[in-house]
């Protein structure tokens, strides 16, 4: 086309999600490419922060919400791929499970199929129509919405970290707040941490076509660790002592129903980290890792070619803010 700077496709890949934590990175991994973004969220107007990460007029923040099809339709048209990255840890008001991950997912894979667009979805380990949980139970819907769709690729990854996450974020915070660490389920429950870079480089892969469609990837980094693991390094690397207190499953669900009324009490006041859900806990309950099977078939970062970022590469980045005198405390102390 005339007047296009120099390296933007025509190409217009709709992101759904675009704001949010694993949106944000997919948005500038796509731009890197050319792709024109429409990123598509409930809030265009506090997404002006997207625009940067590409040339000017590539990423187009638009309105549209999963939960009005004529929304997605709308935003999806003329679309040459078509990524859905929305999902919930938590119900909040009309942005239930069913709304959301299951009905959204749907919603996002007609229009796809509409426009004959290439179809991505983020889904999460642990997805299972036979889960205990409704979170694993709209997780595995929407996966099947999306296989639906010919030459979708649907992608599992296990707990993600980067800048803006809620996991290493999350215990940085409780232990700033806390004198005293809770230890879910003793903290035996395992992860397998996967950059948000590497997973959005796998999206970005299957837009461009060079991983196979019709097919469910696991994304897990290099280590495994607990939960009690995580925890340590994380108190560790923002230079505090925190004794932990271990608590059986049973106790931890008991107390995140309490924390529930309590934020719901608060109006949503709760500070964040401590805004824990017995659906969260129930997932504390299962291991959260990248399945023998998905190895053997090299349905894998290291499967598609991606060298796993360890976290320890990556987290002391971003952990710095929770140390006692911030960036400097290492300068401090030498």
């Amino acid at each position: 086309m005339a007047n296009e700077p120099i390296g933007m496709s025509s190409k217009i890949v709709a992101v759904f999600g675009a704001s949010g934590f694993v949106g944000r990175h997919v948005v500038q991994a796509l731009a890197r490419r050319g792709y024109r973004v429409r990123a598509a969220m409930r809030r265009p107007d506090l997404a002006g922060f997207l625009q940067p990460l590409g040339l000017v007029g590539q990423i187009m923040p638009v309105q549209a919400n999963v939960r009005f099809p004529w929304s997605v339709a709308k935003a999806a048209e003329g679309a040459y791929a078509v990524i859905n990255l929305v999902g919930i840890l938590a119900p909040k008001r009309r942005q239930t499970f069913a709304a959301v991950q299951d009905a959204g997912a749907r919603a996002v894979a007609e229009a796809a199929a509409s426009e004959r667009a290439r179809l991505v979805q983020i889904s999460a380990i642990g997805a299972d129509p036979q889960g205990a949980t409704p979170y694993q139970r709209t997780k595995a819907a929407g996966e099947a919405a999306a296989l639906a769709v010919d030459g979708a690729v649907v992608l599992r990854p296990s707990v993600v970290f980067g800048p803006e996450d809620d996991f290493f974020n999350r215990f940085a915070a409780l232990a700033r707040l806390l004198p005293v660490l809770p230890l879910i389920g003793d903290g035996v429950t395992k992860f397998q941490p996967v950059f948000v870079g590497d997973v959005a480089e796998t999206v970005a892969r299957a837009v461009d076509g060079t991983i196979s469609g019709n097919t469910i990837y696991e994304l897990g980094g290099p280590q495994i660790v607990s939960l009690k693991d995580v925890m340590s390094y994380v108190l560790a690397e923002t230079g505090r002592s925190r004794p932990f207190l271990p608590m059986p499953f049973g106790a931890a669900r008991i107390q995140a129903g309490v924390m529930e009324v309590v934020d719901k009490l608060t109006l949503g006041k709760l500070p964040r980290a401590l805004a824990i859900t017995r659906e969260q806990v129930r997932l504390l309950e299962h291991d959260n890792l990248v399945s023998a099977s998905a190895k053997a078939e090299a349905r894998t970062l290291e499967g598609i070619g991606i060298t796993p970022t360890a976290f320890e590469a990556i987290v002391p980045s971003y952990l710095w803010r929770f140390r006692r005198y911030g960036q400097f405390e290492k300068m401090r102390e030498a």
